[in-house]
């Protein structure tokens, strides 16, 4: 992807912007026992920050695995983050997997509360990589 600087950082806030904005609607969805639905958006939330940054290292894809590759290439095997947050953001993935395509998918509040709490802290410490 061809960017000028300005584009890329429009792009690049527009992405972690829309992460805090999903971010947001996870803690609706907990509120309201829609467990599932904010398993997949916490995915997301994720997803989208992670895309800020690849696109902050001159890294676009639209790709799911392929983005959850860079991110564990260049930041958690290089340990520029900790590891635990290539686990938590592989979790996601799996879990937004089982919750979209399995039938009788069922996530305990517990169990979406704790992503939740993991989100939030791995989209803080993406804020800190962004700046």
């Amino acid at each position: 992807m061809n960017l000028d600087d300005t584009t890329r950082g429009d792009l690049i806030r527009h992405k972690f912007d829309k992460a805090l904005s999903t971010a947001q609607d996870v803690r609706f969805l907990l509120d309201n026992g829609k467990n599932t639905i904010a398993v997949n958006r916490i995915y997301y939330a994720l997803f989208y920050a992670v895309s800020a940054l690849a696109l902050h290292n001159q890294f676009a894809t639209g790709k799911h695995l392929q983005l959850i590759g860079w991110f564990n290439r260049e930041f958690v095997r290089t340990g520029r983050i900790e590891k635990q947050f290539g686990q938590i953001l592989h979790r996601a993935f799996e879990k937004r997997s089982t919750g979209d395509y399995d039938d009788f998918a069922d996530f305990s509040r517990e169990e979406v509360e704790q992503m939740y709490q993991d989100m939030l802290t791995f989209i803080d410490v993406i804020r800190l990589l962004l700046q």
